[in-house]
Parts: structure tokens; sequence; C-alpha cells
């Protein structure tokens, strides 16, 4: 008798192995149909869209060699102010004259203060004239040089309508926590850029403004939200580029735009009077900066956080490597090839060049990185439905599908997606997401430490066409996923493709230790070139 249930056990055992082994089987034969189908999908997207908008493509003007000064860092430029090799009225004025060269092309500036900043320049000259103590250009690094910001900072004065219609003649009564620090660094508030509707999208498009278009191909996207800093900065139009960043929001125009973008660390910069936050509560949003120039990034970082070294020094040649390939998150795009081949010449440049060895990477987290966002995004205090109708009252989604439908809502269609995805989609398992995000997140400070960056891919491809991302909705989660774990995130440029747009990659630390980030920013800009132009620059 005993025999016979150990005979049966083992034969139960057995069935239930067999069965596991199938299901684990029939699995990954599934993902891999499915892949498969979206990569021929993504191609038959790009063969339609293109079809639509590869004829729209406008050349950027040529930088005239009046401007060069226009391609000189924002320490440069500071430098040269204080040193009296440069006046900030001369800068300014640069900057007033390519903005309006360019912007009929890109769509970027929905509001500008020329006059006032060319009289706030003329001020600063006199005054360095005069003389000026070598403390006060340490208590304002930046004086005279201007910069833009995302129009959802409040810059006073300026329109702050966050690319909603209600709001579409609001203007800033006071200047955002990071517009104010900015200027109390010396830098001159010269315009505010378009945005999507209260930043949550991944192409800058409102009904208010109409969308920004990618300085290297007009008929694709920037990205969002800081769509419109990314084509000024690429165009050589600002110097200083004020963005945020809640789920790739500086990043991802970074990359499309074939720029350094870095977001800080969560919690260590003030959101107060950024799409009308208060600053007082938790976020997984934080202030950030995109450039041209690595150098720049820790200088304007350090103006806007607290808590953090973005100085600490770091030895480039005791950095751990970890590197990704490829997420598989099954709402996402599979990686396309040319982004696979950039992660390769990377991690095989990298093997050359220092005697530190390159470990893959990966966790199951990232297989969810959508839905880990989503869930990150039910702890932020602030209403998307609310803020859409301006705080007064709700937005809703099926509501507004059905008056889009006949031609009368006043917001885009990814507006009303991401309402529906709100009000109609069920929630992400609270328990479920809790878990796993901590267990990425604690996996991945065990294994970077605090002198160790992970190499991520940017996104499934390079920047796509306007409006296809309405069919990939979920494509930034590449970026997302760092804001869910609350994880600082470099976005570092790797030059352009055969077709002209820009290559790129992610390097990622752990918490606080950006300076590593930065370190290795640098590093892989010496080694692959850093920022490429989508104009000619003439000598």
């Amino acid at each position: 008798m005993c025999s016979s249930n150990i005979s049966s056990n083992i034969a139960e055992r057995h069935n239930c192995k067999t069965k596991k082994i199938f299901c684990g089987m029939a699995t990954n034969i599934l993902k891999h149909v499915f892949l498969l189908f979206r990569t021929y999908l993504d191609m038959l997207i790009d063969v339609v869209f293109g079809f639509l908008f590869d004829g729209r493509r406008k050349a950027i003007p040529d930088l005239e060699k009046k401007h060069n000064i226009l391609t000189e860092s924002a320490v440069t430029l500071a430098a040269k102010i204080r040193n009296k090799e440069l006046t900030s009225e001369a800068l300014v004025a640069a900057c007033i004259e390519r903005i309006k060269q360019v912007n009929p092309i890109l769509n970027a500036v929905i509001d500008e203060r020329f006059a006032d900043a060319l009289k706030d320049a003329k001020v600063t000259d006199e005054r360095i004239a005069e003389g000026l103590p070598e403390e006060y250009f340490k208590e304002k690094p930046f004086l005279g040089v201007p910069f833009t910001a995302k129009e959802s900072h409040a810059v006073a004065g300026l329109l702050n309508p966050l690319g909603i219609r209600a709001r579409a003649y609001v203007r800033a009564h006071e200047d955002a926590e990071c517009v104010r620090l900015l200027k109390q660094a010396g830098a001159i508030p010269l315009a505010v850029t378009n945005v999507p509707e209260i930043n949550k999208w991944q192409e800058t498009r409102n009904m208010l403004f109409g969308q920004t278009n990618n300085p290297y191909h007009t008929g694709r996207t920037t990205g969002g939200s800081s769509g419109g800093e990314a084509a000024l900065a690429a165009c050589y139009a600002s110097p200083i580029s004020l963005c945020s960043d809640i789920g790739g929001s500086t990043r991802m125009p970074a990359f499309y735009c074939g720029l350094f973008g870095l977001n800080p660390t969560a919690g260590h910069s003030s959101l107060k009077g950024s799409a009308l936050r208060t600053g007082e509560h938790p976020t997984i949003a934080s202030i950030g900066f995109l450039s041209k120039h690595c150098s720049d990034l820790a200088p304007l970082s350090q103006l806007v956080c607290t808590g953090i070294d973005f100085n600490k020094p770091v030895d480039i040649k005791n950095v751990k490597y970890f590197y990704t390939e490829t997420a598989k998150d099954l709402r996402v795009s599979p990686i396309s090839k040319e982004l696979r081949q950039a992660m390769i010449r990377v991690v095989k440049k990298l093997s050359e060049d220092t005697s530190v060895p390159l470990h893959q990477y990966y966790h199951n987290g990232l297989e969810h990185m959508a839905s880990l966002w989503r869930h990150a995004m039910t702890g932020e205090v602030d209403s998307f439905p609310a803020l859409l109708a301006n705080n007064q009252g709700e937005a809703n989604g099926l509501l507004e599908l059905a008056k889009k439908l006949v031609g009368v809502s006043q917001f885009t269609l990814a507006a009303i997606m991401k309402l529906l995805d709100e009000q109609v989609m069920p929630a992400t398992d609270r328990k479920w997401a809790d878990k796993l995000i901590k267990e990425l997140a604690d996996d991945l400070t065990a294994k970077l430490g605090s002198d160790g960056v992970l190499l991520f891919p940017s996104a499934p491809a390079v920047a796509p066409y306007h409006y296809s991302l309405l069919l990939r909705p979920y494509n930034f989660a590449y970026w997302g996923i760092f804001n869910a774990i609350k994880f600082p995130s470099l976005q570092v440029p790797l030059g352009l493709n055969s077709e002209g747009l820009p290559l790129g990659i992610q390097v990622v630390s752990t918490p606080g230790n950006e300076a590593v980030c930065l370190a290795v920013a640098d590093h892989l800009a010496k080694l692959f070139g850093g920022f490429v132009p989508p104009c000619r620059v003439l000598d």
C-alpha cells in the first residue's frame, strides 16, 4: 500500500514536471511568434508613416560664422562673459537671431521675452564693466547666459498653458523654483517651449500650438515632453535647456535629437511651480537638463538639486560595467537591429579600452517595464483628468473619445488615450508591482554599488514618424522604468545612423551616484564623438 502511494506520488510529480516543461515551451514559442509579429507590424507602420512624412523633410539653416559662439558650452560662455571676451547682450542677440531662423521649421517656441532679455543682458554687461568681485561670479556661475524652459515650468510673465485650451491665455505670475534658481545663478530667461498636454505623451503636440518637429527629420518626432527644448538645443538656439522627467521627458527628446540628457535621482529637486505642482509631495519626477555638451550637466544640475555631489571624483578605470541588450516587455516594440548594434559597439569599445570586464544584466522586472511605471504613477498627487480640465472638474475619457470622433474634443487623441488608460483600464496589482519594483531596485543596487553603471537601450528605435507612437504607446518604457525605481539615468548620443538620425544609449547608476554616470558619459563622448549637429556649421 505504502509502495503504491510512493509510486503514485512519483508519477504525479513526473506528470507535473512534464506539464511545466510543456507549458514553458509553449509560452516561449508564443512569445517568439508574438515578437515576430510585432517586428513585421513595426516595419509596416514605418512604411505607411514614412510614405506620409518622408516628403515633408525640411533642412535646418546652416549655423553662420557670426553665430559660431553658439557652439560653445554654457560653462564656456559664462567664462567668456565673466572675462569680458564676450558680452551677454551679443550672446542673447545671437540666440534670438538663431531662434528666428529655425523656429518656423521646428515650431518649438510658444512665448518669448526677447526685448526684456536684451535689457537684462545689457544691465549685466554694465555691471561687469564696472567691476564685480570674484565672489559674485561664484554665486552666479551662469551670469549673462540665456536659457529656455519647457512652458510647464512657470516663468513670470510668460504663457503657462501646459498645452491645454482651458489655459490658453494663462500667464505665470511667479517663477517655478527651478527657474528661480537658474535666475539666481545669473542666467537670463529667453523663451518657453512647446509641450504635450500636461507633459504626458511621447510627442510634443497639443491643440494650442500644434506639433514640434525633429531637426534631423522634420517628419519625425522630437519626443516629449521636453521636445521643444531638445529641438532648439540641437539647432544651436539655446545654450541652457531646462527640462523635467517623469517617464523619459528629458532623456527621450535628448535621444531623438542627438543630445546628452540627465534625469537625476528623484526627490532631490523641487517641482514647485512646474506643471502646477506645489513641491510638497513625493514624486518620481526630477528637474533635469539636456545639452550638446556633457560638461554642462553637472554644474547645471547642481543648481537645482540638493544632497547630490555631481562633481565627485570618479576614476573611470575602476568603474564596473553591466549591460542589457534588450528587455522582454511584450507591450514594447522589439529593439531595432541598429540599436542592438550600437550597444554591441559600445560594449566592444569599452572592453578594448578598459581591463574591467563587462557583464550582461537581466532581471524579470524588465519584462514588465510599462506596467511598473504605470503603477508608480499612481503615487503621484496630481490628477491628469483634473489637470486637463484646469482643475475645474475632471475630463472624461469616454466622453472625450466620442467628441473626438465628431471633431469637437479640445484634446489630442494621445491625451484621450491616457484618460482611458486611467479611467477604464484595470489598475496594476499593487502588491505585485511594489514587490517587483523593490526587487529590481535592490538587485541593481547590489550589482552596481557606488561605482558601477548599467548600459541600457534608449528605446526600441530611433526617432519615430509623427503620430506613429499612437500605435506604440508603451515604447517610452525603456526610460520610464528608471523613474519607477527612482534611479538616475543619463542619455548619451552615439552619432547618426545611415538616414542621419541620432543613435544613443542610457547610462544608469544607483541613487546619488550621478557622478559615475557623468564620468562614463564623458568617456563615451570621447570614444564616439558626442553630439553631431543636424545642420552645417560654417567656419
